[in-house]
């Protein structure tokens, strides 16, 4: 995949506009979407330094140079050894830059408080800043290859529920299905997961964030898979539900009613509207089916790099959908002692409207 350095030119070019000494990016996931540099630092040290008009660096532990120098990046990368401090070093780095005064940009939510201290040992006068509101509104809109590894994601979304489906059988556990999905996906080389695969049964497909345990599969349950694949770093998240055997009239209105939610969402979905009025037009079905208490998440939230980015799509969101936007469309109905289900896409708006990146059949499957 190809990053282009107007990534890093954005923001840049909006510290400059801010007020900005420079911003220090920690998270590896904002690395990874400015520089295409993978890494995980577990405890050590990452860290990428861009200014409003100084040449950028990146310090990152040794072992990791190779791959970081490498990356799309292509500007200074300075490594550390395990036994040197990785501050003295961004010292240096940021001694050598002369940087004027202004505001430090940082990401608060992810930050080790750790860190703000050791930063505020270089610059204790300089006040601080958030840029994380930049960062999610630049991750917000896909550019054309993020976009084509998020449609691979979804291919492989939909290749693991087959398998899943594939793998249900009167007895077998949630965990062995678990198990048999990701071997396959391993065999085919993808074994990388955008987040713990969920496979939930009967009453447990009432939890929408269950724990997959070892409840066998029985005659009349629902069965719930939500699962995603990561490509080139980014993930697809999709949701499948289906019967056992057979379903009951109750199970029959609940899938109706969501499948009916879910497809209304997804077509409603237009550049300029309301992301909470999206979520309203899910949730008025559901409510008026009579499960408006059973429905008791949001519609659906931001895909890319993260499982979980904004926007979130939730009622009280009164930001405004754009073309360049991925995001799930996922209602949910819940009922204790009967079970749950949900139905779940990763969805692309377009210029012309929205696109579905996840393509497995909704329809109500028996599985015999």
């Amino acid at each position: 995949m190809t990053f282009l350095p107007d990534k890093i030119e954005k923001v840049e070019d909006w510290l400059k506009h801010h007020d900005g000494r420079f911003a220090y990016i920690a998270d590896p996931i904002n690395v990874y979407y400015l520089t295409h540099f993978k890494c995980d630092p577990h405890e050590r040290f990452l860290g990428l330094f861009l200014f409003p008009d100084r040449d950028p660096f990146m310090v990152c532990p040794e072992l990791e140079v190779g791959q970081a120098r490498a990356s799309s990046f292509g500007r200074e990368v300075i490594g550390y050894r395990d036994d040197q401090d990785p501050w003295a070093i961004v010292g240096a780095a940021l001694a050598s830059r002369k940087t004027v005064s202004g505001k430090i940009y940082l990401e608060p939510s992810t930050l080790p408080y750790k860190k703000v201290l050791a930063l505020k040992t270089l610059y204790n006068d300089a006040p601080l800043a958030s840029i994380e509101n930049l960062l999610a509104t630049m991750r917000n809109i896909k550019d054309k290859d993020e976009l084509a590894a998020m449609k691979k994601a979804g291919e492989m979304a939909d290749y693991a529920v087959g398998l899943g489906i594939e793998a249900i059988k009167k007895g077998r556990t949630e965990r062995a299905i678990i198990a048999e999905i990701e071997y396959e996906l391993a065999k085919h080389g993808y074994s990388e997961m955008a987040f713990d695969t969920m496979v939930l049964t009967g009453e447990n497909s009432a939890a929408p964030h269950g724990y997959p345990g070892t409840r066998q599969i029985k005659e009349g349950d629902f069965v719930l898979f939500d699962l995603g694949v990561v490509i080139d770093g980014y993930c697809s998240d999709i949701t499948r539900t289906v019967c056992y055997k057979y379903a009951s009239d109750e199970q029959r209105k609940i899938y109706r009613t969501c499948l009916q939610a879910n497809k209304a969402a997804i077509k409603a979905a237009q550049q300029g509207l309301r992301i909470g009025d999206l979520d309203g037009v899910a949730r008025k079905i559901i409510t008026d089916a009579g499960y408006g208490d059973y429905f008791t998440h949001r519609l659906g939230h931001g895909l890319g790099l993260g499982e979980h980015e904004e926007p979130s799509m939730s009622a009280a969101n009164d930001g405004t959908l754009a073309a360049g936007m991925v995001f799930t469309v996922e209602p949910g109905i819940y009922v204790p002692e009967v079970g749950g289900v949900r139905i779940e896409d990763d969805v692309y708006l377009s210029e012309d409207g929205p696109v579905t990146l996840t393509h497995y059949p909704k329809e109500l499957q028996i599985i015999s």
